[in-house]
């Protein structure tokens, strides 16, 4: 579990969907593969709950939209939930972790069209995606000062949000 004090108050509601909504475009701009390999599944409205996170997201990956929700209000329709702590999520979309077991650990929780899950999960897995490099992306030419935040939220919350290096030092002959 990741320490939230360290985060920063969460902004409106409006603002944050509007900087999730960019930032979602920017990644499938620069990972066109997510959509495809969904299919027909990337009409699906996915309702994400990190349970130890401030806000609801409603994740629509064709219609490129990520709105953040209020927890005191009803839950928009949605497809499928997938359940968790932040911490889990992060880790699972940089590959340290893999959702299958975080599922049946019962660290994830999913309902609701689960075929739909199953398809973001792998587009995800095949696109290897790493917040931080799509952050620094967005920020375009803040990338240098985006990378130096996100490496401090993660040192200061423990949040693991790179994928991990893979050192390859001695395991070649």
């Amino acid at each position: 579990m990741f320490r939230q004090s360290l985060l920063p108050p969460p902004l409106p509601l409006a603002p944050l969907s509007a900087l999730f909504t960019g930032l979602l475009r920017s990644a499938l701009r620069r990972n066109p593969g997510v959509l495809a390999r969904m299919g027909g599944r990337a009409d699906a409205r996915f309702l994400l709950d990190a349970t130890d996170a401030p806000t609801l997201l409603l994740l629509q990956p064709s219609a490129r939209l990520l709105t953040a929700v209020s927890r005191r209000q009803k839950a928009p329709a949605h497809d499928a939930l997938i359940r968790g702590n932040l911490a889990g999520f992060l880790a699972m979309l940089h590959g340290a972790m893999d959702g299958d077991a975080l599922f049946f650990s019962g660290a994830l929780s999913i309902s609701g069209d689960t075929s739909a899950v199953l398809a973001l999960r792998n587009a995800l897995d095949d696109a290897e995606l790493d917040l931080s490099d799509e952050v620094a992306a967005f920020a375009r030419r803040g990338a240098p000062l985006a990378r130096l935040a996100m490496r401090g939220i993660a040192r200061g919350t423990g949040l693991l949000l790179a994928r991990p290096a893979t050192d390859f030092a001695g395991v070649l002959p």
